[in-house]
């Protein structure tokens, strides 16, 4: 047998060996989780929608607002709550000084909704909103909500489907105010932060 024909069979050989290692790689991976709010309008989705403008690489991926879990004992810090304490995110937890595009609301009986572009196993959804007379003119922090959430859907580790939607009751507010959607993710670190500024 030739040099160049042992050649051939050894790189022929290789190639196969990598294109099965990377499909093991592919197909072994985790499904990563990704989604926000659309009901009522995040910030992040006001970006992607054009509604707000000057938003950075949100824009491009509304569904990314990732960060450490455990809030409010744990997660991001104070002031990086909307941004899930990425940088790169940052231009979400800039107040604008009340200019972000609200979505009009009444307490009482409300639906939430949510578009996940990635599914995956979750401890439960929780929704915080802003105590009556907040200081709306920084990023937010814990010391503006109710840190007690007014709704919690527990899911068990459940994957919840794609579109995803929990009918709660809002809490007495006038005005302005924030809430805060947490989608707690139970097989990773992490949580899934949404920012949505309503009008009461």
């Amino acid at each position: 047998m030739s040099i160049t024909r042992i050649r051939r069979i050894v790189v022929g050989a290789v190639a196969a060996a990598l294109a099965t290692a990377a499909v093991t790689v592919v197909t072994s991976s985790p499904a990563s989780a990704h989604g926000y709010t659309t009901s009522p309008v995040s910030r992040a989705y006001h970006c992607k929608q054009g509604t707000a403008t000057n938003c950075g690489p949100i824009q491009w991926e509304p569904q990314s607002v990732e960060g450490p879990k455990g809030f409010p004992s744990a997660g991001p810090a104070d002031g990086k709550l909307c941004s899930a304490g990425l940088g790169a995110f940052d231009q979400l937890n800039d107040p604008r000084g009340g200019s972000w595009p609200k979505t009009n609301v009444s307490a009482g009986s409300y639906t939430f909704d949510w578009t996940l572009t990635a599914a995956h196993a979750t401890t439960d959804f929780r929704y915080y909103i802003t105590k009556s007379g907040w200081n709306s003119n920084h990023a937010l922090t814990r010391g503006d909500l109710d840190l007690t959430p007014f709704l919690t859907v527990p899911m068990g580790g459940v994957r919840p489907p794609y579109q995803v939607s929990h009918t709660g009751n809002l809490p007495q507010r006038s005005g302005h105010h924030v809430i805060l959607a947490v989608w707690t993710i139970s097989d990773t670190g992490n949580a899934f932060y949404q920012c949505s500024d309503v009008n009461f």
